[in-house]
């Protein structure tokens, strides 16, 4: 199968669906999609992407991944995120972890009917705190397992045609071990009841609810872990997080393209709207978040193959998840902004990409969680190398030697570790842009229009500045326990 080819025909179609057709409008307001244009899709083997070239896909080459997923976003992020699920959230933890014959059965059914797959994590009571879930495993007979429990916001609730599903081991003790387990379950075989669909706000295309789960699955069908089952779930969600600039690429170009054709169109006050200060400085932060989801994109493409084990990519993977997914919902802000009365509705692309790009900030790990872990992740190092200057720690650092020289003395202080968590998380939003720095300077080497990288250098600096600034002075405010009391 040829990429290339693949990629121009998924582009027209999706054009065709989402843009062209007198429909497109109307279906971003449906919940679900028609099977009739998700068989359309599907009939092209996007997720071929995805799957090596053994079993029939494209190779599994993580360029050719995130270039499907940013082609699907240019037109539906909703599309993409389903597109990412199946990727990342199954696909390669099947290729990485399955059994050699569940594989090849799963990547036959996926390439040639069309099918499915999602994850379940997820609890309503066990949220961000994932290694308490209450879902569990015991083993019934010599072959098989009996899992049950309880799991909520897994995209494509009744939809998905295998899950793969996270449980605990109950012990004869009835307690609950401390480990992980991934079991596949073919929606064939039954035993998953949708209690509730949700309502999402936004990505209408994903259905999502809550799932009863009381299921039988064979050894065969239980991934089978390098090391332990926590390093096994964090290698799974590395992985993801470090392919979301795939799904940010596109929409974030989309963002940028509505941006700079509508201020070039409008006319306010007799002259075109790219003319205003304001609205300059607007289109160009739009392009600077552009060219910093490009950077990462070209570090995830150039790093992560598939084969890599990424549970170690901590920083890395939550620098790029926290902050590409702030700048698109930033992007998506300022879109409606620029539109003004006319982006205000929930079929403008304005509207619609503000509802949709927001639970990227909290689903696979809030974002303030996600920087506050960041910061925690270089204080261990710095303790590790016995440093306490912020600026020493990371002009040896990798990730941020060339970065961190664009800041004078500002980041010349000593870290406090034991910093109350608001700035734990101020100076990982600092340390995210620190290294995003470097991954602009990267792709700046390789060719990269020099402007843009330089825009978005600019972009980053003056962010860093100015949380810098509250990190050292701010973070002052409390929460008053009595605020009824003269307050009228």
């Amino acid at each position: 199968m040829d990429f290339q080819r693949f990629l121009e025909d998924y582009k027209k179609k999706l054009s065709n669906i989402f843009s062209e057709s007198k429909d497109a409008q109307e279906n971003t307001l449906i919940r679900g999609i028609e099977d009739d244009t998700l068989s359309e899709i599907l009939d092209l083997s996007p997720l071929a992407a995805f799957i090596p070239s053994e079993y029939g896909g494209f190779g599994a080459h993580t360029a050719e991944a995130l270039s499907m997923l940013e082609a699907s976003s240019y037109e539906s992020l909703p599309l993409s995120l389903m597109m990412g699920i199946n990727g990342a959230l199954f696909l390669q933890p099947v290729a990485n972890y399955a059994n050699e014959e569940v594989k090849k059965d799963i990547y036959d059914r996926v390439i040639n009917s069309n099918k499915l797959g999602g994850l379940m994590i997820t609890e309503p009571d066990y949220g961000s705190d994932a290694l308490k879930m209450q879902t569990s495993f015991q083993k019934i007979g010599e072959n098989d397992y009996r899992i049950e429990g309880t799991k909520h916001w897994g995209g494509l609730t009744g939809m998905a045609d295998y899950w793969l599903i996270t449980a605990r081991e109950m012990t004869s003790k009835g307690d609950l071990g401390r480990d992980i387990s991934f079991f596949i379950h073919d929606a064939r075989n039954g035993g998953i009841e949708v209690e509730e669909y949700y309502n999402n706000l936004g990505l209408y295309m994903l259905p999502y609810g809550k799932n009863k789960i009381d299921i039988t699955v064979d050894e065969d069908h239980k991934l089978q872990p390098k090391s332990t089952g926590v390093t096994m779930m964090l290698d799974l969600l590395h992985r993801s997080r470090l392919q979301f600039p795939g799904m940010g690429m596109g929409f974030l170009r989309r963002m940028m393209d509505e941006a700079i054709d509508h201020c070039r169109n409008r006319l306010v006050g007799g002259q075109s709207l790219i003319d205003y200060d304001q609205v300059k400085h607007r289109v160009s932060v739009i392009q600077a978040y552009f060219t910093v989801c490009s950077a990462m994109c070209n570090f995830t493409s150039t790093n992560v193959p598939l084969d890599k084990n990424t549970s170690r990519m901590d920083l890395e993977a939550n620098t790029i998840k926290s902050l590409v997914t702030d700048y698109m919902q930033r992007a998506s802000q300022s879109l409606l902004q620029l539109k003004g009365a006319m982006g205000y509705r929930l079929d403008s692309i304005a509207g619609r990409s503000v509802v949709d790009s927001r639970p990227f900030q909290i689903f696979e790990g809030s974002n303030d969680i996600l920087y506050q872990q960041m910061t925690e992740s270089v204080l261990k190092m710095m303790r590790k190398l016995k440093k306490q200057n912020f600026h020493d720690f990371l002009s040896e650092f990798h990730l941020t030697k060339r970065s961190s020289e664009y800041f004078g003395d500002l980041l010349d202080f000593e870290v406090d570790p034991k910093m109350p968590q608001r700035k734990l998380v101020d100076l990982g939003k600092a340390i995210g842009r620190i290294i995003s720095i470097e991954f602009t300077l990267n792709l700046g080497d390789q060719g990269f229009n020099k402007e843009l990288v330089q825009n978005a250098i600019h972009v980053l600096q003056d962010e860093v500045n100015a949380i810098i600034q509250t990190y050292k002075t701010g973070g002052k405010s409390t929460v008053v326990e009595n605020f009824e009391t003269d307050s009228s």
